[in-house]
């Protein structure tokens, strides 16, 4: 695993926020991806809250699918509850199998409601039909106060325009799907996202990006990182990729990649964000226009990564 350079002291003002859509959220700039606490370790569970803490990180994602970040988070959200915006997904499309796992996930972050709660990996209209009694179910938890607000995630080439529907179908609140440069030298998914971007501005759905410092497939070279995909690892390439995610018109925050060993480079970048200019975006995603894309998913995961298991229910 790649060690990262250490922070210091935390930063004399907080990572910049922003507005999630109709959430109201005041969101911090980075959303703190529990994907990172996949193993277990509390340990570095322990450790990347703490940086979160001291660098003003104020929203949570994380999901069933993550191995064990659920238990692990629960200790340290608990005391500080009301300081967090704690966003919970599901991958299930039986109305039954979503309550059974919301009740799960609540009783594992050991809280009595989520402020937001997903319909996860819904990936293309097909998977979006296939989950449409999930998302009527996860609609109806919001009524009754088990979720604040309501939500779709997806990473994969079909997921902006499956989101795009989606937001279009049922009330959803907020959104999230991947930008990073190499995928914007893509025509039909740059149209597809630029199209969800000015949907979700004009229904003021809050946008969350996730991939923002991929790199690409690990292919056959040796996995030294968490992430399914290759994640850039140095300070540059890393600010790179957020300042590109970042400077896309409608955009929220972007969700920190599943390693923590990357998060305080990740918060260095964040802290220090500048917007890109169109020139610089586009020189940016130019640089990578050769590179391999590290979807469609099915031919570049070739380990067990928590974001994309889960059976078929």
């Amino acid at each position: 695993m790649t060690v990262a350079k250490p922070l210091g002291d935390p930063i004399d003002k907080p990572l910049g926020r922003r507005r999630l859509g109709r959430t109201e959220h005041k969101s911090s700039l980075a959303v703190l991806g529990g994907a990172m606490f996949w193993q277990g370790d509390p340990a570095e569970t322990e450790e990347g809250f703490r940086l979160a803490a001291e660098h003003g990180i104020n929203h949570l994602d994380v999901a069933p699918q993550y191995g064990e970040a659920e238990v692990q988070c629960g200790p340290y959200l608990e005391p500080v509850r009301d300081d967090w915006f704690v966003a919970g997904k599901t991958m299930r499309a039986n109305p039954d199998g979503v309550r059974s796992q919301l009740a799960t996930t609540l009783e594992r972050l050991r809280t009595d409601h989520l402020d937001l709660y997903q319909a996860h990996a819904v990936t293309s209209l097909e998977e979006l039909d296939r989950r449409s009694p999930a998302l009527e179910a996860i609609c109806q938890a919001r009524d009754e106060g088990l979720t604040r607000f309501v939500g779709t995630t997806g990473h994969d080439l079909g997921t902006p325009k499956a989101q795009l529907e989606a937001i279009r179908r049922f009330d959803i609140d907020t959104v999230m799907f991947p930008i990073y440069p190499r995928l914007w030298c893509e025509p039909q998914y740059r149209a597809d996202a630029q199209e969800l971007l000015a949907e979700a501005q004009q229904r003021d759905v809050g946008v969350m990006i996730i991939k923002s410092v991929a790199h690409k497939p690990w292919g056959n070279d040796e996995k030294t990182e968490l992430p399914w995909y290759r994640p850039w690892t140095t300070p540059s390439m890393i600010e790179r990729g957020i300042r590109f995610a970042l400077s896309t018109p409608g955009v929220t925050a972007i969700c920190t990649p599943g390693d923590v060993s990357l998060l305080p480079m990740v918060i260095e970048a964040v802290a220090g964000f500048t917007p890109m200019t169109d020139i610089e975006r586009d020189e940016a995603a130019q640089s990578q226009a050769d590179a391999p894309l590290i979807f469609p998913l099915a031919e570049n995961v070739n380990n067990d990564p928590p974001e994309v298991v889960e059976p078929r229910v």
